[in-house]
């Protein structure tokens, strides 16, 4: 039964499990849960005393609760307001008991889909949990959000892993106060729950120790098969990428061949998912002559790789191979991201040596500036970096499911506690998707690289300031780029806040375009126009202020897609054949999409 159906009122309740079966399972259980734990002591003592707080979360903390006992009034003024509103709730909940009508004590947010079941609302004991629930979580948010005294990188911590541990501890993540979970356990006469067992116990044997959540049915998807399936050859390669060139779908092209680099922390096809999404193939139905770097996935072999590197052997290595394999001398680029914070840096480098072959940049949520940089700031403090770097440097890169287990909490509820319950309580198999197929296929970073990085970028904010840093010998200055650049950022974006990457457009000094789509980090961007999915906001002024820039915006409906390519071909129409791979100088190595985006980690 999957988690939408509902049981036939008819049937017969399911038979309990025999012994034997039940005894097979329990001893399984047991013998793979002492293999686990044997797997998790392995890596604590491999990891050393350090590995107790990986966050530096204790002495926010301790700062927090000091701060709170200098000002005991504060604190007895939030439990005031708490116990009234608890007050009230226990009335409601005993009118509502005896049969009257009550109002809420505090709503649930439309968008929290943690509630959804229709007993969090109709039942009078689940409704009072879920709302004393709520009430706790608003008083622990208030607490910590008032505290007077905290320096802003403290107080950023301190409310991030508060809300870290409500999201834990709300009431639709247990057995016992999940109305849906109980209901699933008294048709299956538990079986849901040997079944989210066993799935538990999977998930900490792929992670050796440490729980891997497996967010997809990770079988149904093969890369070149179903999905990143746009035709086309890799026409070169180095020790950091692959670069594909498409095959055309039109008969005329446009001259400047397009050259997209993806960010090296995932990978490449989540711009080349499935047809009906994928901005290769409506790139290539528009005449553009697409060219894709695939970033290598990293070992111990390239931790001495560094930043300055990816730009010499991707994006110059690039447009070296481009020139080859089409003739042309002028392109347009695209950077994803990180991408994009490699674009901008390696357009500044080429201004300063003379180099003027890309005559046009399109920032895909991409950030320049770092000064506001979200809630990632919470996990680059200097503990917390010295930490990353002396594990990074025993092994030569930093594994690709760190990182991943970092972006998920920004969204604990989504990619968390989500799959928690519908895996593990429900006992449910987790869904074929391809998207989060892509999200649990990460990469690592080599040490030289991700450590130089996240100190320039993150922590300094060096590459905002000219001469700030230095690459391949050569001082860069972002204010010296004077090429048209297009900036597309997303509002509900917890990766690239859009305030912050509004920056860029400043920091650039040539004629730019800001545009702002709805959703976030992923969907705001892959959103195509036959979907008519979100719509973006344009406004061809750029105040200093952003949110002057929103205030002037008109919204659009639909795909930014359509404006972009309204941009890029107002900049050059010129037309040429088609060209494709092979056509050049460079000899096709292999199938799109090649064979380093095949290579997973672990």
């Amino acid at each position: 039964m999957t988690a939408t159906e509902k049981p036939d009122a008819g049937a017969a309740p399911k038979p309990m499990p025999g012994a034997a079966e039940v005894g097979r399972s329990m001893s399984d259980i047991a013998e793979r849960s002492q293999r686990i734990v044997g797997e998790w002591l392995k890596r604590q003592a491999q990891e050393g005393p350090g590995s107790s707080d990986p966050f530096n979360i204790g002495s926010a903390f301790m700062e927090m609760t000091a701060r709170l006992m200098a000002n005991p009034s504060k604190l007895l003024q939030a439990q005031m307001g708490f116990w009234q509103d608890y007050m009230s709730l226990w009335q409601n909940t005993a009118r509502r008991m005896w049969g009257g009508a009550s109002d809420p004590v505090i709503e649930t947010d439309p968008k929290d889909r943690r509630f959804k079941d229709d007993s969090w609302k109709e039942g009078d004991v689940f409704d009072f949990i879920k709302q004393s629930y709520l009430l706790s979580a608003r008083y622990v948010q208030d607490v910590v959000t008032h505290v007077d005294g905290l320096d802003a990188p403290t107080a950023q911590k301190v409310d991030f892993y508060s809300r870290q541990f409500v999201d834990a501890m709300s009431p639709s993540n247990f057995l016992l106060t999940n109305p849906e979970v109980l209901r699933k356990t008294a048709e299956t006469r538990g079986e849901n729950l040997i079944k989210g067992l066993h799935n538990l116990l999977s998930d900490l044997e792929r992670g050796k120790g440490r729980l891997s959540i497996k967010m997809t049915d990770t079988d149904a998807f093969r890369i070149g098969e179903n999905i990143a399936v746009s035709p086309g050859k890799i026409v070169y390669q180095n020790d950091l990428m692959q670069l594909i060139q498409y095959d055309p779908t039109t008969e005329t092209v446009l001259k400047r061949p397009l050259l997209i680099a993806p960010p090296w922390i995932n990978k490449f096809y989540i711009l080349d998912l499935r047809p009906k999404n994928s901005l290769v193939r409506w790139a290539t139905s528009q005449g553009h002559t697409v060219f894709m770097i695939s970033w290598v996935n990293p070992d111990e072999r390239l931790s001495e790789k560094n930043f300055e590197d990816y730009m010499r052997e991707g994006y110059l290595a690039a447009l070296d191979a481009i020139e080859l394999a089409t003739g042309e001398r002028e392109v347009n680029a695209i950077g994803y991201c990180l991408g994009g914070t490699l674009l901008g840096s390696t357009l500044a480098y080429m201004k300063a040596t003379g180099d003027d072959r890309i005559k046009s940049a399109t920032f895909l949520v991409t950030m320049m500036d770092f000064r506001e940089s979200g809630e990632l700031n919470v996990f680059i403090d200097e503990e917390q970096l010295k930490a990353l770097e002396e594990k990074m440097d025993k092994r030569g890169f930093l594994e690709g499911s760190e990182m991943a287990t970092t972006f998920n909490m920004l969204r604990a509820n989504d990619l968390i506690w989500s799959f928690v319950v519908n895996n593990y309580l429900l006992g449910n198999d987790p869904f074929p998707f391809d998207l989060l197929y892509w999200n649990g296929d990460s990469t690592r970073m080599p040490a030289r690289m991700h450590s130089f990085y996240l100190r320039n970028m993150y922590q300094e904010n060096r590459l905002s300031t000219p001469g700030g840093i230095t690459l391949a010998g050569v001082p860069i200055d972002l204010g010296r780029v004077d090429i048209p650049a297009y900036f597309i950022s997303t509002r509900e974006d917890h990766i690239a806040p859009w305030k912050t990457t509004y920056v860029g457009t400043h920091l650039l000094g040539g004629a730019n375009r800001f545009v702002l789509a709805a959703s976030g980090h992923i969907a705001g961007v892959v959103n195509p126009p036959e979907g008519g999915k979100y719509s973006h906001w344009i406004n061809p002024e750029l105040p200093d202020d952003p949110e002057a820039w929103f205030a002037g915006a008109t919204e659009i409906a639909g795909s930014w897609w359509p404006d972009w390519q309204r941009w890029i071909t107002g900049l050059d129409k010129t037309m040429v054949p088609a060209r494709h791979p092979g056509d050049g100088k460079l000899v096709p190595i292999e199938d799109a999409p090649g064979s380093y985006v095949k290579v997973r980690v672990g």
